[in-house]
């Protein structure tokens, strides 16, 4: 995009005044070069998002936006039920919940190295990855439900984790108000045997090296030093998330104009928050987000005891783990009046600051952490959550590198094989199913993780505390 569309605020800050039907103006974070690099349909979709009733503040973009389905991917917006505002399945996308978690080790490198590749066979052998790909566990009807209401807490019940988990993931392992009578027969059945599955795309499950510190103070909190083995997990609600975006999304296009709503981009299609269909959707996404957050609960369940086995002394406690694909009720001050908005997050990581309520008491001083995934093969990035960020984007943050070019297009430049034995030459072993999906996901599809972590830490969406980079890369 030419930088000459905007208003610039800052070396980080893009502004677009409102035009037409906006109702506020469009933000973009990044600098002028990863600006340049964004096609013109994330102008466009900030702006539409903009028109959007009740929306309050601006329409964001973080530094990573790329084109997506309705709101640009690494699109923010806040909306007021009481000023008419909307909830949209669009600003929340198909892979609802889709997020990281991040486990330590207590390993160092020299542990991994002797028993890299054995690890590496490990994992794929007992995780299943790919599209399509089903686990061992077999929910029945009853059991769904069960696990659609309680979340990350569910699974811990049921064996998959410790209780102490639970205190280190957003919304503390479960998701209130989730309402599994509004998820579909076709939904449950989707996800009846996909529990404890990576999925496809650019999901993953990385065995990671720290190799650089930015913050110490906010390392040492987060008990992050170099040389330290991490493991990231990145995936969501499977084919149940889908399924959910899949109906609602049909429903609010037919029912808009019923509201007198009238959608700039049908694939924009929302519903009134206080609506009957507002609510419904409310109540499936929000049991999609437990679907996504058991998930990853019982990945890293799994994970565990593949370590077990191979490096028995590992401890795998948690970091963290947070979603980038969400709609969240959450207060935040508008012309200095504290409001409960409804925080729409697509592609977009929540980044609370220092002393945010809903933070655990061991993370208090630091503020949040924030997980960056990278493309395969290239650096991830954790950051904390600042006092700055929090006036900024609604406590948001960018979510990973953003592509660079569509998959078509990847498939087109990069043999999947070719990928793979690059990488290992590097020292990184990837696992997968599908080369395909290996060259869909080559590292040269997306754009510089660096450039864009470095652009969320000079906006003051959040701070750079530490880079890792990955040893084992188990792709869907």
């Amino acid at each position: 995009m030419e930088p000459s569309l905007f208003e610039r605020k800052s070396e980080f800050e893009w502004h677009i005044n409102p035009f037409g039907n906006m109702h506020v103006p469009g933000v973009i974070f990044a600098n002028e070069a990863l600006l340049r690099q964004m096609d013109a349909k994330v102008y466009e979709q900030v702006t539409n998002v903009a028109m959007l009733p009740g929306i309050v503040e601006a329409s964001y973009a973080m530094p990573d936006a790329h084109w997506g389905y309705g709101f640009p991917i690494g699109g923010v917006a806040a909306f007021d039920a009481d000023a008419g505002g909307v909830v949209s399945a669009g600003g929340v996308g198909f892979d609802i919940s889709c997020g990281v978690r991040t486990l330590h080790t207590g390993l160092c490198l020299a542990d991994i190295e002797a028993v890299k590749a054995r690890l590496a066979d490990a994992l794929f052998r007992m995780i299943p990855a790919g599209m399509g790909s089903t686990g061992a566990i077999r929910l029945d009807i009853k059991q769904m439900d069960a696990m659609l209401s309680g979340g990350a807490r569910w699974a811990v019940a049921c064996g998959f984790g410790y209780q102490s988990d639970l205190e280190r993931i957003e919304e503390g392992g479960c998701m209130r108000g989730a309402d599994p009578s509004k998820v579909s027969d076709q939904a449950k059945k989707r996800q009846r045997d996909e529990m404890g599955t990576l999925g496809s795309g650019n999901h993953y499950l990385e065995i990671q090296h720290v190799t650089e510190v930015y913050a110490p103070e906010i390392a040492v909190e987060f008990d992050v030093k170099v040389g330290d083995i991490v493991v990231s997990i990145h995936c969501g609600s499977r084919g149940l998330g889908h399924q959910i975006g899949t109906e609602f999304l049909k429903q609010m296009v037919i029912a808009a104009p019923s509201h007198g709503i009238t959608l700039p981009d049908r694939e924009l299609a929302c519903a009134p928050i206080d609506s009957s269909l507002g609510k419904d959707y409310l109540g499936a996404m929000r049991a999609g987000i437990n679907c996504a957050l058991a998930n990853r609960q019982i990945l890293s369940h799994i994970t565990r005891q593949v370590f077990s086995q191979v490096l028995p002394q590992a401890n795998l406690s948690l970091l963290y783990d947070v979603s980038h694909n969400t709609c969240k009720v959450e207060e935040h001050k508008i012309d200095g009046c504290t409001k409960q908005l409804y925080v729409h997050r697509k592609g977009a990581t929540r980044a609370f600051g220092p002393g945010h309520p809903d933070l655990p008491d061991a993370l208090h001083k630091s503020g949040q952490p924030v997980l960056i995934g990278g493309s395969m093969g290239t650096a991830s990035f954790i950051l904390s959550g600042t006092e700055q960020g929090m006036r900024l984007a609604f406590s948001s943050a960018c979510h990973g590198a953003g592509r660079a070019m569509s998959r078509h297009q990847a498939l087109r430049n990069w043999d999947g094989r070719k990928v793979v034995d690059s990488l290992s030459e590097s020292g990184i072993l990837i696992r997968s199913p599908s080369m395909r999906g290996v060259a869909e996901e080559a590292p040269g599809a997306y754009k510089d993780v660096s450039a864009v972590v470095d652009a969320a830490d000079h906006a003051g969406l959040a701070r750079k505390v530490a880079k890792v980079v990955p040893l084992i890369c188990i792709k869907g």
